[in-house]
């Protein structure tokens, strides 16, 4: 089943840029159309669902302070390490750096992978806790059990 994508005009309106802006974005290869590029005068590109997203990211960079360049810098970065779908990855964004999320793992997106964080998950220490905590139940649960027998 083909997509049916979405025009500049919604694009635009949908992510919350102008126009202008989407189509600089595109003819500087920030990002390209997924669907259908522009060929030549009159034609008319067409955007993706997918396409909206990375939009919105770039939009929510360049909000947050991060200039076009680092932007870029950040996009070509995540295609190239981000085998997922985008929309999988987590962005830490503070002042001027940008960091990815990946897995147990933060890096430095704009300083090329370098400063690699790990990062506990508070989820798994909670799982390790409570399974620590019902073995000794467990454990003493079948001890009087066997005692009662």
């Amino acid at each position: 089943m083909d997509e049916i994508g979405y025009s500049g005009t919604q694009a635009a309106k949908v992510v919350g840029i102008t126009y202008r802006q989407l189509d600089y974005w595109a003819r500087t290869d920030l990002i390209r159309p997924s669907l259908t590029d522009a060929a030549g005068s009159g034609s008319r590109r067409r955007y993706s669902y997918t396409d909206l997203l990375e939009l919105r990211v770039i939009k929510t960079l360049l909000d947050a302070g991060i200039k076009l360049e680092s932007v870029r810098e950040v996009f070509s970065y995540l295609r190239e390490h981000v085998t997922d779908d985008i929309a999988s990855a987590h962005l830490v964004i503070s002042g001027s750096t940008v960091v990815l999320c990946d897995g147990t793992e933060l890096i430095d997106v704009l300083n090329k992978g370098q400063g690699v964080l790990n990062v506990l998950s508070l989820a798994s220490v909670k799982d390790d806790i409570d399974v620590q905590l019902d073995e000794p139940a467990a454990s003493a649960a079948a001890t009087a059990a066997r005692n009662a027998g």
